[in-house]
């Protein structure tokens, strides 16, 4: 079945809950496919990400999986397990783990982590195809505005 298109004035009476949750879904479906065609997931960027002191890290101090999952808690999905993902990169060679459980990022992984944020740039493109960036800012600043507005941290 096809929707059928809504009015100015039907969108405007739409649940911007649903609306969000809707394109939450289907970007994060999306951007993980584009990963997995890459041969990598989400959450091992992410692991990535947290131990290059290049970018999240603050000073590339190694971390247990404990520590990289509070670090990670805004984003996490219920389904990510950090633990198979962290073995997955140990296998590859971009991670190490210390007497200590915390895994610490190797030169091959901090390699492996610049060549796979290359992909970042191709993924917006798709997801801003048509979008001009006049009008994905107004889209930012009204949904930091509802997230004010119900009592979130919206920037």
């Amino acid at each position: 079945m096809t929707a059928q298109p809504m009015s100015d004035v039907e969108l405007a009476g739409q649940p911007a809950a649903y609306w969000t949750g809707v394109a939450y879904e289907a970007l994060i479906a999306y951007t993980r496919a584009r990963q997995a065609e890459k041969g990598y997931t989400q959450p091992q960027f992410w692991l990535l990400r947290n131990l290059s002191a290049n970018d999240v890290s603050p000073d590339g101090r190694g971390m247990t999986l404990a520590e990289l999952r509070t670090a990670m808690v805004s984003y996490l999905r219920p389904e990510d397990d950090l633990a198979a993902e962290a073995e997955a990169l140990l296998e590859r060679g971009w991670l190490t783990r210390d007497t200590e459980h915390r895994l610490w990022l190797t030169k091959e992984g901090e390699q492996a982590r610049v060549d796979l944020a290359r992909n970042a740039p191709a993924i917006r493109a798709a997801l801003h195809d048509g979008i001009d960036d006049a009008d994905y800012v107004t889209t930012v600043k009204v949904l930091q505005r509802l997230i004010r507005n119900a009592g979130g941290a919206g920037s």
